[in-house]
């Protein structure tokens, strides 16, 4: 309570004591004792009205202790249980997390880790890919303002995700890897990378790019083979010795058939070598007849339209040509779509002509688009023109169902820049984005698609797109998400495939540690999102004939179902309804590949490294009691008694009130009963 307050309430005493002496001592004609309780009741009503005025703060401390947090996170991967380190990981674990020392000194919190993280519940070394960086980032988001050292138990082998060398600097936490798995070095051979394209042109010859890694002292002469089916289509001759660890090979495959050809690399196996499923890896490429082209027309440069190029071309199937409107009308039969960006009266005569053609067409405005000429130029749109620009953000249309749109966080995208106005489609549409103002969504169109005598259309009301793919990569770490949205838009507009009520989206081959989802939207008869439907695949595997039906689940506004984990192999698939005459089919190959299966070793340097950076110290094992040691011992996590201030206004405190309130009622119960009112 501060100085000045105090004086206030001695103030506010000295007051309401004059006051009572002047209404009972000085003008009061009292003559009886009473004078002085009625002095004594009213002072203390008068001090109390003036001390709720006053309003004085009290402060109150709570003590409390707080224990350091011991993160205990466990590898719950398939390559622990290759190297067969999984009863030592238990064991271990079970020693940490019972450990009666370590749990008076630490609040024990305990996680599992693969692709992702999740809180431990039980281990049973089954993911089939792991994430070490993601893990590690997200604790020292996590506990970033607490004490708590990471206990890390893994072999240190990362199969997915950035590298967990440089995520110490990020984390704030001393890191203790607990390293699981063999540290002999044995003579090993292994297939590190092998780079190829997907897709690839028939009668085409197309790059294979192979890393051959060598470990161990002595030289040693193999092979290097690439299988087709049976038949050998490239082999080397490889020498590696202490000084020569690895080559990079390269050469290339013709490609004399459409659809998915598989191919396998295979180093011949040394005789004392101890795993040889690093030996080998499968690929596959997508042999496709030609190439879409696109054309992408503009009348001034943007940042839009390198935007487009490079979201587009991530497909190799697709080829886009940046061109000015006069140099586009000598080959309008090269393309298959016509990407317009803010046409203006340059865009007269190409228009014209598109018209005649009956070409696709994907039109951006901007604030350099000619409205008036693009308003008389077709029948579709017309724009009120202003001549003002307003900056709108996207809305996505959930029940838009032309074709499967993925969850795109589009809330958090920068807005575009378009001509203020109402936009009018004279044409049936489906709206993909709307504008939304402050958050708050209108049904202005922002971007659309229509259909019209067979041709396929798109409208986008705004420039500035390249935004959204800067945005996209901010929000996770890629362009993929703005990248297949674009690609999905110019599959749809590029192709002439009739619309249909059941539309399904999957890959032609996924590698054998790939995500398997296979995606499906259903509409009704008036062509509406039915997200009430009972929809199942039934996958058969081609090669031993087994199938199964498994039920696909409303995720995100689409029918998804995750494949993930079934065995390598071709197989056919059909989506249905289940109580209506209608299904879509497809068939892909998942090739044979355990990335988790490619390790000899644990990779201690890059633990060892990760705990000196951090702080921290790598252990091996075998060496549990020690860490438990110098746990206890280290001064770093102590207990911290903390305190909790609390500041209690007197307004709060009711029995000052009620002390008011019983103080009045007894001398107007005095006076009244000594006749005094």
């Amino acid at each position: 309570m501060s100085s000045e307050t105090l004086l206030y309430i001695t103030i506010a005493a000295i007051t309401a004591l004059i006051l009572a002496l002047f209404q009972y001592l000085y003008k009061s004609k009292l003559k009886s004792h009473l004078k002085y309780l009625l002095t004594g009741l009213r002072t203390l009503s008068i001090f109390g009205i003036l001390l709720l005025l006053i309003n004085p703060k009290f402060e109150s401390f709570t003590y409390f202790d707080e224990k350091p947090t011991l993160v205990l996170v466990v590898d719950n991967s398939e390559s622990i249980a290759y190297l067969k380190q999984n009863d030592k990981a238990l064991e271990i674990f079970n020693t940490l997390k019972n450990n009666s020392e370590l749990n008076e000194r630490f609040n024990i919190e305990s996680y599992a880790f693969g692709k992702t993280v999740k809180t431990l519940d039980s281990l049973n070394f089954n993911k089939r890919q792991s994430n070490l960086s993601l893990a590690l980032k997200q604790f020292g988001e996590v506990y970033n303002n607490q004490t708590a050292p990471i206990l890390v138990l893994t072999d240190g082998n990362q199969t997915y995700g950035t590298d967990y060398s440089y995520i110490s600097k990020s984390v704030k936490q001393p890191i203790y890897p607990i390293i699981l798995g063999d540290s002999t070095v044995y003579s090993d051979l292994s297939i590190k990378q092998l780079n190829v394209n997907r897709y690839v042109y028939l009668k085409n010859k197309f790059p294979v790019e192979i890393i051959a890694n060598y470990t161990g002292n002595t030289s040693i002469n193999t092979e290097l083979k690439i299988w087709s089916g049976n038949h050998v289509v490239y082999r080397k001759a490889l020498q590696f010795d202490a000084t020569k660890s690895s080559e990079i090979i390269s050469t290339s495959l013709l490609a004399n058939s459409v659809g998915v050809k598989t191919y396998r690399v295979e180093l011949v196996a040394l005789n004392s070598e101890k795993n040889t499923f690093n030996n080998f890896k499968n690929f596959g490429v997508e042999v496709i007849d030609q190439k879409t082209n696109i054309a992408l027309v503009y009348d001034r440069m943007h940042p839009d339209l390198g935007a487009l190029k490079k979201a587009i071309e991530n497909n190799e199937q697709r080829s886009v040509s940046i061109l000015k409107p006069k140099d586009v009308l000598s080959k309008t039969n090269d393309f298959q779509l016509f990407i317009l960006y803010q046409p203006d009266n340059s865009f007269n005569e190409l228009l014209k002509e598109i018209k005649e053609l009956n070409s696709n067409t994907f039109v951006i405005s901007g604030e350099t688009t000619d409205w008036s000429m693009l308003n008389n130029s077709q029948d579709y749109f017309k724009q009120t023109i202003t001549n003002q620009t307003e900056d709108f953000q996207p809305s996505l249309n959930r029940n838009y169902g032309t074709f499967i749109i993925d969850n795109i966080d589009f809330n958090s995208f920068p807005p575009l820049t378009s001509e203020f106005g109402s936009f009018k489609m004279s044409v049936p549409f489906e709206a993909l984005l709307y504008k939304s103002v402050n958050g708050i969504e209108t049904k202005d169109i922002l971007l659309s698609t229509f259909e019209i005598n067979n041709t396929k259309h798109a409208i986008l009301n705004g420039e500035g797109i390249w935004r959204w793919r800067a945005q996209s990569f901010l929000n996770t770490n890629a362009f993929n998400t703005f990248d297949e949205f674009i690609s999905k838009l110019v599959q749809y507009l590029s192709s002439n495939k009739k619309r249909k009520r059941l539309n399904i989206d999957y890959k032609s081959f996924y590698n054998g540690n790939d995500d398997v989802i296979i995606t499906a939207q259903y509409f009704n008869k008036n062509f509406e999102f039915d997200n009430s439907a009972s929809l199942s695949i039934v996958l058969k595997n081609t090669e031993n004939k087994n199938t199964k039906e498994i039920p696909l689940l409303l995720n995100n506004g689409n029918y998804t179902v995750d494949l993930s984990g079934i065995e390598a192999g071709e197989y056919n698939f059909t989506v249905k309804h289940n109580s209506e005459s209608i299904s879509a089919s497809g068939s892909f190959k998942i090739l044979e590949y355990n990335v988790e299966q490619q390790f000899l070793n644990a990779d201690i340097l890059k633990l060892t490294a990760l705990a000196k950076n951090s702080n921290g110290e790598a252990f091996f094992s075998s060496q549990a009691s020690l860490l438990i040691d110098q746990l206890l011992q280290d001064n770093r996590y102590k207990t911290i008694q903390k305190s909790t201030k609390n500041i209690v206004p007197l307004i709060a405190w009711k029995y000052l009130l009620l002390l008011i309130v019983l103080s009045l009622f007894i001398e107007w119960f005095i006076r009244k009963y000594n006749g005094l009112i």
